[in-house]
């Protein structure tokens, strides 16, 4: 056991002081219908949580995530699989989350690669049989790598390109290997730093190529689940083509992608792009494309993706309020989410994944009740309620005409004000369930 001081986390209840519980994330209670497991399916992310230290830019790890084992190893290779399946039985977590340079070293040769990766994921498949526990997703890393310093589907050398293909190739029949719901593209250096060098309409181009390349072999080899793009509108790129979810569904469209692919949405990308993240979501979902989510949250102080656990519980009730009208993901909730630096021992990777579930059960709480609640819907109807009759009513079905519509304003003189848009009373209702409901 990597982790032999720690019991199952349990539910105890709001008023528990144990820091080793969950005080709201209940899996088994029922909320608007389902239980939370079945509203907030969790994954553990392999990247943060098996394998970053804590480095920055200023300084090495501080956190030990050897697990026991030499690094650079096949031997801590199986040793972060033992440790991430102990450590996500003991949540309660039923997913996880993987780039293919995650769960084993590269070597030189992507043959030698590849062959490392047959070996950890037969692995990981006698640990999935063993505990029930699922694979959310996989995707490759193809940002890391010097080689990828000009993007991957947007590289400027056609070599690279081919590595790129290849890395996808193989992360996908792991994907299905293990049985994954998903697969992500996220674009880390697909963009640009000036146009100076830049032809963006060929690199898009071959972007797009590669996601139809991926389609194709995807679906030859029996995965059904979704394709995605996870949007971020800067860094480590200047300017990057998935900007924001919008962005992103744009250029599935123009390039006939959009019935394979859906949206991850991340709440530090969306924030970066100057959008909140309930924007993001709310735009993926009125275009039938929110799929799954990065469930982490940034500083509104600093300008780069710091990757914190979610604690702030407007920002998971509004989240969960755009998941609730939508009906729910395809995907599923995954922790791309960081222990601060100073935050090192075992003890404090618990305490993340605790502090998020737990955030987003409670936002799950508070988001049910302001639909049940039914005033903001209620102010909505009315909001829009000329278009229910009369020349609104035409407007809405296509009927009008441009000249109908000249017509009639001509008759109608100046038009009185619009309704109030009671911002601050709506704002109140929030309020009022989030700390009296």
């Amino acid at each position: 056991m990597f982790f032999p001081n720690i019991d199952k986390i349990q539910y105890e209840g709001p008023n528990s002081k144990n820091p080793l519980a969950f005080k709201f994330y209940n899996p088994d209670q029922v909320v608007a219908g389902k239980t939370m497991k079945e509203h907030l399916p969790f994954a553990m992310a392999w990247w943060h949580n098996l394998c970053a230290g804590g480095t920055d830019m200023f300084g090495r790890d501080t956190a030990d995530k050897s697990f026991g084992a030499e690094k650079g190893t096949m031997e801590h290779a199986k040793a972060k699989v033992d440790a991430g399946f102990e450590f996500m039985q003991k949540l309660g977590i039923e997913y996880f989350c993987f780039h293919d340079v995650d769960i084993v070293p590269e070597a030189d040769d992507i043959k030698e690669t590849n062959r490392r990766l047959d070996e950890i994921t037969d692995y990981i498949l006698e640990k999935m049989n063993q505990t029930g526990i699922k694979c959310l997703w996989g995707t490759a890393n193809m940002f890391s790598n010097p080689r990828f310093m000009n993007g991957a589907g947007s590289t400027n050398s056609a070599d690279v390109y081919c590595f790129a293909a290849a890395q996808v190739k193989k992360a996908l029949e792991l994907t299905v290997k293990l049985g994954g719901k998903g697969y992500v593209f996220w674009g880390g250096r697909e963009g640009y730093e000036t146009l100076l060098n830049t032809d963006v309409k060929f690199e898009q181009e071959n972007i797009a190529n590669l996601m139809k390349m991926a389609v194709a072999y995807g679906r030859s080899i029996g995965f059904t689940g979704d394709f995605y793009i996870e949007p971020k509108p800067k860094e480590p790129m200047k300017h990057q083509y998935d900007f924001d979810a919008a962005t992103a569904i744009g250029f599935l469209r123009y390039y006939g992608l959009d019935k394979d692919f859906k949206m991850n949405i991340e709440a530090n990308h969306a924030t970066l792009a100057g959008h909140t993240f309930q924007h993001d979501l709310r735009i993926s979902a009125i275009n039938g494309m929110l799929g799954s989510i990065d469930a982490n949250q940034g500083d509104y102080l600093l300008g780069w993706d710091t990757d914190e656990f979610p604690f702030d519980i407007y920002e998971t009730t509004m989240c969960m309020y755009e998941v609730l009208k939508a009906g729910g993901l395809t995907g599923g909730f995954n922790f791309d989410a960081k222990n601060r630096r100073p935050s090192y021992t075992v003890e404090d990777m618990f305490h993340a994944y605790i502090l998020g579930m737990d955030a987003f059960a409670l936002g799950l709480l508070k988001a049910a009740k302001i639909i049940e609640d039914g005033r903001i819907d209620e102010f909505i109807a009315e909001r829009y309620s000329s278009y229910n009759s009369g020349i609104g009513a035409k407007i809405r079905s296509g009927e009008a005409t441009l000249e109908e519509l000249a017509a009639y304003a001509e008759n109608m003189g100046a038009p009185a004000l619009p309704g109030s848009g009671r911002q601050e009373y709506l704002e109140s209702i929030v309020n009022n369930v989030l700390f009296c409901g």
